[in-house]
């Protein structure tokens, strides 16, 4: 049996590569994803959205879930919305902003 490696930074490379198609900026830099907890080979990861009525609102949680459960080590990955704290443009990676252009 061969032994995977799983860790917050693996789970972060991850989130690295699904984007928000509406912001060329993927979900950890925007700011997103608020906390990510393993608990053997289930990750629960909280997020948020921009805004509650983001036309994403379907989709991206689900892009964050299968991309995490593609991970050899992880069993199953489980994605909660969460409204609290509220998404700002400061929660923004300074990549992200730059991206983008805010300033």
């Amino acid at each position: 049996m061969t032994e995977h490696y799983l860790d917050e930074d693996l789970i972060v490379t991850v989130l690295k590569t699904v984007y928000d198609p509406e912001i060329p900026v993927d979900v950890y830099e925007l700011g997103l994803i608020y906390k990510i907890t393993i608990n053997n080979q289930h990750v629960k990861i909280d997020m948020t959205l921009t805004t509650p009525n983001c036309p994403e609102a379907q989709s991206l949680p689900l892009a964050v879930k299968e991309r995490v459960e593609m991970l050899p080590a992880v069993e199953s990955a489980e994605v909660e919305i969460v409204w609290e704290p509220k998404w700002g443009p400061e929660m923004m990676s300074e990549e992200a902003k730059l991206a983008i252009g805010y300033f």
